[in-house]
């Protein structure tokens, strides 16, 4: 990485307080920053954002089924869905011995077709 030189260097502490303070006064609470991030986390897999895909539309599938539309063992498929369900993305429902899982909100669905919608123009 080159050297800067001092000319390379902002010398001023803040150059539009006006901006920056209006940015500031903006910025979304810790706690809502927190959940978003958490979001970006459940999004940032592959594996998972198939997951999602697969339950988007109001789908609620078991284990398994997850399994199959992954390509991957069940215990693989129920690490991501542990993890989605740690995240708070995913809620999960017991029916004898299957384990069925949707979208908590449907808010992920949501972004989830936007994104990849904007990827595919």
């Amino acid at each position: 990485m080159p050297k800067l030189k001092p000319d390379d260097i902002c010398q001023v502490r803040c150059f539009n307080d006006e901006l920056v303070v209006h940015v500031r006064d903006a910025m979304p609470m810790e706690e809502t920053l927190e959940e978003a991030k958490t979001l970006f986390t459940a999004l940032a897999d592959k594996s998972r954002l198939k997951i999602l895909h697969a339950l988007k539309d109001r789908q609620e599938l078991c284990v398994c089924d997850i399994a199959e539309v992954l390509g991957v063992q069940v215990s693989v498929a129920s690490h991501h869905l542990r993890k989605l369900r740690d995240l708070k993305v995913l809620k999960y429902r017991n029916d004898g011995k299957l384990v069925y899982y949707s979208l908590r909100d449907q808010f992920v669905g949501e972004i989830l077709d936007l994104v990849l919608q904007k990827i595919v123009r």
